[in-house]
This record gives C-alpha cells, structure tokens and sequence, in this order.
C-alpha cells in the first residue's frame, strides 16, 4: 500500500465521520456513504464517491459539494499531511447498477 493509498483511506474515514455527525445543511439528509476515495499523486485533488439513499438524490450531493470547502478545512486539522486536496464529490450508483444487473439475470 502506497501512500495515496493510506492518504485515501484516512480521508475516507474522517470524511465518513464528518457525514455521520452531520452537516449543518438542511439538504444532507438520509443515508450517507463513502464508498471509494481516490488521490492524484500529487496530492492536489481528491474524487470522492458518494452513495446515497435518500429521495432527492441531487439535492443531497449538491448540499454535500457546498460543503466542501468546510470539510476540506476541517480535515486540516485532523490529517497531518502539508496540504489537504481540493475534495470532489461524485455520486456512486454502482449499487444500483448491481441491483440491475442482478435483476436482469434473475429474468433469465
């Protein structure tokens, strides 16, 4: 394991803290979960992969994007490294994927 590796993995965890005791956003609702992070090798950017159970799916990932900034600053001072990456949040809908797929082949 490299270190973007454990970078990502210490971003993922106090990334999933910061979600489970909520967001002062009244748009960050319902389930929340942090399924992948990834981390350039430079450390500059960080893609976050959201999986979220909730009705208003885009209303949700768009309160956790403005929110960014603040999770960004809040892991500076839980992360130890010289510079926190710029945080983008993608909504992960492998789930549902699979549940499709597992759909489509229970069909057959």
């Amino acid at each position: 394991m490299d270190r973007t590796d454990r970078i990502a993995e210490e971003i993922k965890k106090e990334l999933s803290s910061m979600l489970q005791n909520g967001i002062k956003d009244p748009r960050v609702t319902g389930l929340i979960s942090i399924t992948k992070v990834t981390v350039t090798k430079d450390l500059k950017y960080c893609k976050v992969f959201v999986s979220i159970f909730s009705e208003d799916k885009a209303s949700v990932l768009s309160g956790i994007k403005s929110g960014a900034g603040f999770m960004r600053k809040e892991l500076s001072t839980r992360i130890k490294i010289r510079t926190i990456p710029e945080l983008q949040f993608v909504l992960d809908d492998s789930m549902e994927y699979g549940a499709h797929i597992d759909e489509v082949l229970r069909k057959l």
